[in-house]
């Protein structure tokens, strides 16, 4: 496992997320779940986590094109191509991804 901190647990709260740049990840916290997606439009090069989050789906902010959370999809276009998913490890208190 290639583990890469993201932050404290407690800083992810309902409804809020984290990101780093490099490599560029988020990690969103709906409901308590945890999900993280390259942080990275599959269409153009945007940030994901600067979009809305309905549920399990975020919105590109530069064209609109929905991703699921929990699997990547792309959900409507533009985008064709799914984001890639990473596991969420919780260790100590700390939130990590798996990068492998």
């Amino acid at each position: 496992m290639a583990l890469q901190r993201i932050c404290f647990r407690s800083e992810l709260v309902p409804g809020s997320w984290k990101r780093i740049d490099e490599p560029p990840v988020a990690v969103f916290d709906v409901a308590g779940e945890l999900y993280a997606i390259k942080d990275v439009c599959t269409h153009e090069y945007a940030r994901l986590s600067d979009g809305e989050v309905d549920g399990e789906t975020v919105v590109c902010p530069w064209h609109g094109a929905c991703f699921s959370l929990s699997t990547g999809e792309a959900l409507s276009p533009p985008a064709v191509d799914p984001v890639e998913t990473f596991a969420v490890v919780v260790k100590d208190g700390d939130v990590y991804v798996d990068l492998d």
